[in-house]
């Protein structure tokens, strides 16, 4: 597994994360609605960022955001009784921090994964539409003709 400062979280995942925590009560809908606004400006920078190709302002804006979240997490990640609900995925935020982050500081790292899950959509409709193979040797083929139409 790569260490964590060479793995980007997706952001988009994260942001349905925070709305499905928004479904909540009380510290829930607290982390969630921190979550999502910093969702919000992330991808506006990162809009400006590719509009522009100004590294630096992406950085300031993404050090900014970094202090509003991480303060949340901690608090809510903190053991206190009223946030039982929330405790644990703020924790999980805070263990995965530097991924998190990894598209500012890196080039070619977005801040989604989109791009990628866009690329295996066709071998995963396949795989549904056709109901799998029945055996290894089926599986080994669907792999090759679906990596050799990737390529194409």
């Amino acid at each position: 597994m790569l260490p964590l400062r060479r793995r980007q979280i997706c952001w988009s995942h994260l942001q349905r994360d925070f709305e499905f925590q928004a479904e909540g009560c009380g510290s829930d809908k607290q982390i969630s609605e921190a979550g999502l606004a910093v969702c919000q400006q992330l991808f506006w920078a990162w809009e400006i960022y590719q509009h522009t190709g100004d590294r630096q302002e992406l950085k300031r804006r993404v050090r900014l955001l970094q202090r509003d979240l991480k303060a949340v997490l901690r608090e809510h990640g903190a053991k206190h009784a009223r946030y039982r609900q929330s405790r644990r995925f703020a924790r999980a935020l805070l263990k995965l921090w530097p991924a998190l982050w990894t598209f500012a500081s890196h080039p070619g790292v977005q801040p989604t994964n989109n791009h990628a899950e866009r690329a295996l959509r066709g071998a995963v409709i396949y795989r549904k539409l056709s109901l799998g193979s029945q055996s290894e040797h089926g599986e080994q083929r669907i792999a090759r003709l679906l990596s050799e139409l990737s390529r194409l």
